[in-house]
């Protein structure tokens, strides 16, 4: 029994992604060309390895023993280029990040992937903390780099033994009902109603501010999340000021546009790390450029609704 490496590699694709057509898509390939390589596998051990059913492809016994096989294969694959590029010198180790959600998904995801790719030794963790939980996690250790809000409270007190990094400076942006004239200045915000923001927020500083130039209906509901403020505004609760990481790329709610008004200011974001005599060491410093230059990267303009 002669058993083709690669194929198995075809058959997990299959088995992961649920069906031959999102394999062949996730593979690069057409849907003819992975069902041919399935059928040479079960001609190669004389067995069925799929059951093809109206909703997709299930493995059957001696499938789901192959597709074990690959997941070993993969692995091993995979230790092998970590200790490969050990040996060369390359950038190896482990590094964990904390972040917010935004940062996570327009910064990081992607970078655990690009990552992959460029420094085969290197592995990026993602935790989602923020506040005094991240400053925590830093201190003790349990993280390697934290993104923050500059002008968060956290943001604003950094700890002995620690250094920040600007990563990206993004501008506030008003989320309001579409039926609302877009304002040419903050003059025009006169007299909306706002959402009230978590203290912990950077928004919060971002509306009050605004808030003090106007005259403005008292704030009734209040928000943590940049979906929930979405969601409030779209219901007609209020006005709402979000950075453009909160909302590029996401879809809105019906009724809802993003404006950009000049005077509002921008939301800072930093990077901070421990520095000792060890720290940071050489793979943190690596993802630390990386985010970095995935910020750079970034068209926020974008955010706005055209």
């Amino acid at each position: 029994m002669d058993i083709d490496p690669r194929k198995l590699a075809v058959l997990l694709a299959v088995h992961r992604a649920g069906g031959v057509l999102a394999a062949a898509d996730a593979l690069h390939l057409t849907p003819s060309a992975v069902s041919q390589q399935i059928s040479r596998l079960e001609d190669a051990v004389g067995v069925a390895v799929l059951d093809r059913q109206p909703r997709g492809a299930v493995l059957t016994q001696a499938g789901r023993v192959l597709a074990e096989a690959a997941e070993r294969i993969e692995s091993e694959l995979t230790d092998a280029r970590k200790a490969l590029a050990a040996l060369q010198g390359d950038v190896t180790g482990t590094v964990v990040i904390g972040a917010f959600q935004t940062v996570i998904r327009t910064l990081l995801v992607p970078l655990v992937h690009q990552l992959r790719q460029q420094f085969p030794g290197l592995e990026l963790l993602i935790r989602e903390t923020e506040g005094e939980t991240a400053q925590q996690e830093l201190r003790s250790g349990a993280v390697d780099l934290i993104v923050l809000e500059a002008d968060s409270p956290v943001g604003r007190r950094a700890g002995r033994g620690t250094r920040d990094v600007p990563v990206l400076e993004e501008p506030w942006l008003v989320i309001m009902p579409a039926a609302v004239p877009a304002p040419a200045g903050t003059a025009d915000l006169e007299h909306l109603t706002w959402l009230g923001v978590d203290p912990e927020s950077a928004a919060h500083s971002a509306t009050e501010k605004i808030r003090r130039g106007l005259t403005a209906a008292p704030t009734a509901h209040s928000y943590a999340l940049y979906d929930v403020a979405l969601s409030m505004v779209s219901g007609g609760l209020g006005v709402a000021v979000l950075p453009a990481l909160g909302v590029l790329d996401v879809q809105l709610p019906d009724g809802v546009k993003v404006v950009s008004v000049p005077g509002l200011g921008t939301r800072r974001l930093i990077a901070r790390h421990r520095t000792t005599r060890s720290e940071p060491r050489k793979e943190v410093l690596t993802v630390l450029d990386a985010v970095i230059a995935r910020a750079a990267a970034l068209d926020t303009g974008r955010a706005v609704s055209s």
